[in-house]
């Protein structure tokens, strides 16, 4: 008997799960007899609505510069990035005796420069593009959230007399061609050279920057037995802000500052160099500029609903649940399921943005939380769909249990004003490979160049329910 319940149950699901936008095939009802279980379906109509991001947390591994323009949509995205650079526990450079390249008997640096490495990019690798590297006058703080509106200069993460160095590039530079980083990974990357003068803090004026910091390891060789004291006594990181030009997003894996100096080894002078990378143990975080004008005409538009990264505009869902649960007080709700369609997009054009490939569904009361406590898609209160290019959309098989969990909240009192309200985010997920399965172990904002418009807005979604309960 149990296990004729349950069979039932699992073929209903299995018609919800398996169905393209709602639950007609399955007629008013399934019945069976001898367990005298009903199962009947439904449909009601979700308004949905487009928001603006405003920000989104923002610390990645990846850093975004350059700014471009949406072909679909006309607005414009701005992309900088501030960096910390991690050294080895306990770093040393050679001892002061085996240093050769000395002026007025003080030890300096040959040079120094700052490549950032790319593996991708967005738009034209012709396009003339313009940085400025800012050294930064005090470290990332470890207890803050950073959000993608966070400006280091606004904040005085940059003071007013930092030093600042341009460069001038584009995605085909001669010097910017394929290298290897101190990871490993090959990869093309863009160079800043750091030889012009650097006054220190305390007022000390230095060839360049690199002779700064060997200078520093000679002074103080303990602010180097870490990265965090490296970043509070030496160098608090660089902001790499796109200063002009449009036309090309470069999508940064890897900042590194190289020092290069000259030193003898068993009686032979050599050329040596160390190098301090921007990876995931110290803290990186883009800064990201949309358009707001153009934002919110889109947001304004109600003819459909938009989704857009990094921080651009989100789909807000209204759950109409007390009309799914009216009359079913004694059932059980066993599947909900809704079709997010994607509108193909109105301008042909090489240039247009990613379609987003995973999105989050997250009650709106949770729409920052999740992301600051690093939750995961869990399936009963947030939820993970992926773009499936035979649908031209994004399915959300079953969404039962958050609308029990909005109705639990009302019945009890604890209902916010956004109760009933799911945002749509384009996310990236991360998955570990454990006996053939797919374990999720990270859900975070998508930070690269998205768009899409979404059916919606004036013309409300289709959302089918399965009921069950026994007569």
């Amino acid at each position: 008997m149990k296990n004729q319940f349950i069979a039932i149950i699992a073929f209903a699901a299995f018609l919800l799960a398996s169905c393209d936008d709602t639950t007609d095939t399955l007629g008013g009802s399934l019945t069976n007899k001898m367990d005298k279980l009903e199962i009947s379906a439904d449909t009601f109509m979700v308004s949905t609505r487009s928001i603006a991001a405003d920000s989104v947390l923002s610390r990645n591994t990846i850093g975004y510069l350059g700014k471009i323009k949406d072909t679909e949509t006309g607005g414009y995205i701005t992309g900088n990035y501030m960096t910390q650079f991690r050294i080895p526990e306990n770093y040393a450079f050679p001892n002061a005796q085996q240093m050769t390249h000395k002026i007025n008997d003080i030890i300096v640096a040959d040079s120094c420069e700052i490549r950032l490495y790319y593996a991708t990019f967005y738009g034209d690798s012709l396009a003339p593009m313009k940085v400025t590297a800012y050294a930064m006058s005090k470290p990332m703080n470890e207890d803050r959230k950073y959000y993608s509106n966070f400006d280091p200069i606004k904040q005085g993460y940059v003071s007013t007399n930092a030093y600042q160095v341009d460069k001038i590039y584009t995605l085909t530079d001669a010097k910017a061609q394929a290298g290897k980083s101190n990871n490993g990974n090959s990869s093309k990357y863009i160079t800043i050279k750091l030889n012009q003068p650097y006054t220190a803090p305390d007022g000390k004026e230095y060839n360049n920057f690199g002779t700064y910091v060997l200078q520093q390891y000679y002074k103080h060789p303990a602010y180097f037995k870490n990265s965090f004291s490296f970043a509070q006594h030496v160098v608090p990181g660089f902001y790499l802000k796109n200063a002009s030009g449009l036309g090309s997003m470069v999508y940064i894996n890897l900042s590194q500052l190289n020092i290069y100096f000259t030193f003898k080894h068993n009686n032979k002078e050599q050329i040596g160099s160390a190098s301090f990378s921007g990876t995931e143990e110290v803290l990186q975080t883009s800064n990201i500029s949309n358009d707001a004008h153009t934002i919110q005409s889109l947001v304004n538009n109600h003819e459909h609903t938009y989704l857009k990264s990094p921080a651009g505009i989100f789909t807000e869902l209204t759950i109409p649940v007390d009309e799914i649960l009216k009359g079913h007080e004694k059932d059980s709700l066993n599947a909900a399921k809704i079709h997010l369609a994607r509108l193909n997009n109105l301008v042909n054009s090489k240039y247009a943005l990613d379609i987003p490939q995973t999105l989050l569904l997250v009650q709106k009361d949770s729409l920052y939380s999740f992301f600051e406590n690093k939750r995961i898609a869990d399936y009963k209160t947030s939820f993970l769909a992926t773009y499936n290019p035979a649908n031209n959309g994004y399915t959300f098989h079953n969404i039962g249990s958050v609308i029990k969990e909005m109705k639990k909240n009302k019945t009890a009192g604890t209902r916010s004003k956004d109760w009933n309200k799911l945002v749509v985010i384009p996310v990236q997920a991360t998955y570990y490979s454990y006996n053939q399965n797919k374990i999720l172990t990270r859900v975070v904002h998508d930070m690269s160049l998205t768009s899409t418009r979404l059916l919606g807005g004036n013309q409300p979604l289709s959302l089918s329910v399965i009921y069950s309960h026994f007569q």
